[in-house]
């Protein structure tokens, strides 16, 4: 994943953009950047790895140092930016969020016009790069922008730093979100909604799918009008969205109430408490809890002053080892009791059967497991969710694959993403069996869009149900 600030300000932004990009830690695990631009300087960018230290250690030279009337920042879980380009549109840099499954095709294309790329580490083209050489291909910055939300397949969401001002555009989609912010002095845009709070913005607007605008000091401006036709994704609110953000209007935490409340009128167990799994199933939790009035506690906490995400690392082994590490049991609260435990959604499994058999190891009586959404059968083809988790490596497919005796095909794959299905049950059931659960129950992917609040038609849902 990923996510992006930008600021734009009569006075030097980078306090803001500092903070402001700082405010989405929670998108990514690897890279950080931050670009400005100011007249009597030019441009100046800088880019750091954030995998053993947070964004605000690493940048800390740099938010004294850097200066500028306006900039752009990113955190990400893969690739090095913003990038910085020059080219007959000038100089400008450019950060992105989204995914390019047609990379390889563009950029060959592109090759042919005498264009070089430079490599990154694992043989691939930085997106982001790609991105700025499809924008060149055109005469100007909106019909490049254009082209480029055209031409890929995947989705692209963009920030780009010009001397004249910052271009913001949303994916064609609206897959994931831009807003913006304004107060006296100045502007800015940003990924998660709630990053400029606290640095005196107040709402400004959301951009629509494929909307284009543009902000300076003194405003917004939008150049290219929002579509109609929207596919937002659906996990912002499951998981990857801070407590504090909205989308759509739709709070994060709000919604993931409206999914344990959901979750908690069709179960029929009665444990003797509930518990989220740190972080982010904590609220879906507190939703159930208030439904069903059973007590809502932590049998076991998170550790987080130094401990990383636990899906940095490379390795599969290493991040299930770093996720135990991380979980400290409240013996207390553990020991004889039969306990449900909601999580945001299980993907492989492994460090949920870890957690799982760390509280039976701690003297657990009963663990249900409750995911906060449907089971995930497709690997997403819009967002980094999963960049180095094959389809075939979520619990789903092997269980699917096991059961069916072989690779299925597409529409044996749906019929198993019917709740009332007999397919569906049987894999239920045997991912409940494989992970050593008590029970196993998902949310239905019906009442997780009516927890969203917004209609079916403006929520991508395809990790669930395979439907574009």
């Amino acid at each position: 994943m990923g996510g992006f600030f930008a600021a734009a300000s009569k006075e030097d932004c980078v306090f803001d953009l500092f903070f402001g990009v700082d405010y989405h830690s929670h998108l990514g695990t690897r890279r950080a950047g931050m670009a400005v631009y100011s007249e009597e300087n030019g441009f100046d960018r800088s880019i750091h790895n954030i995998e053993n230290a947070p964004f605000r250690t690493k940048f800390t030279k740099e938010s004294n140092e850097m200066h500028g009337t306006l900039g752009i920042g990113c955190i990400s879980d893969y690739e090095a930016q913003p990038v910085l380009i020059r080219s007959h549109h000038g100089t400008f840099a450019i950060t992105t969020v989204g995914k390019i499954n047609n990379a390889d095709e563009i950029a060959d294309k592109i090759i042919k016009s005498n264009t070089h790329f430079f490599e990154m580490q694992s043989g691939e083209i930085n997106p982001t790069e790609l991105v700025a050489a499809i924008i060149n291909q055109k005469e100007n910055f909106i019909d490049g922008i254009r082209y480029a939300q055209e031409i890929v397949d995947g989705s692209l969401s963009m920030l780009i730093l010009t001397p004249k001002g910052i271009y913001c555009a949303r994916d064609k989609f609206g897959r994931t979100p831009i807003v913006l912010g304004k107060k006296e002095n100045g502007c800015c845009a940003s990924f998660e909604s709630f990053a400029y709070l606290n640095l005196g913005y107040t709402d400004y607007k959301e951009l629509g799918p494929g909307e284009i605008a543009v902000i300076t000091a003194d405003g917004a401006k939008t150049l290219v009008a929002p579509g109609k036709d929207m596919k937002i994704c659906t996990f912002l609110w499951i998981y990857y969205g801070y407590p504090s953000s909205s989308y759509e209007g739709i709070s994060v935490e709000k919604m993931r109430y409206n999914c344990g409340k959901a979750l908690a009128k069709r179960d029929n167990v009665k444990p003797d408490i509930v518990a989220g799994v740190p972080d982010s199933g904590t609220a879906h939790a507190i939703g159930y809890s208030n439904e069903s009035k059973i007590p809502f506690s932590r049998p076991f906490v998170k550790y987080t002053p130094t401990w990383p995400r636990s899906f940095m690392p490379t390795h599969q082994s290493k991040r299930n080892l770093i996720a135990k590490m991380k979980l400290i049991p409240v013996h207390d609260l553990i020991e004889g009791k039969s306990l449900l435990l909601i999580d945001d959604s299980i993907v492989r499994g492994t460090q949920l059967r870890e957690t799982t058999d760390f509280l039976y190891a701690s003297g657990a009586k009963e663990v249900h497991i409750r995911p906060a959404c449907p089971p995930l059968v497709f690997g997403c083809k819009y967002l980094n969710f999963s960049r180095s988790t094959s389809e075939m490596e979520l619990i789903t497919r092997r269980v699917i694959k096991e059961l069916e005796g072989g690779e299925p095909d597409e529409k044996t794959l749906k019929e198993y993403t019917d709740p009332d299905s007999e397919k569906y049950q049987k894999m239920v059931d045997k991912i409940c069996e494989t992970l050593h659960f008590t029970s196993l129950r998902y949310h239905r992917l019906d009442d997780m869009i009516e927890s969203v609040g917004i209609g079916a038609d403006k929520l991508c849902t395809y990790c669930w149900n395979g439907e574009e």
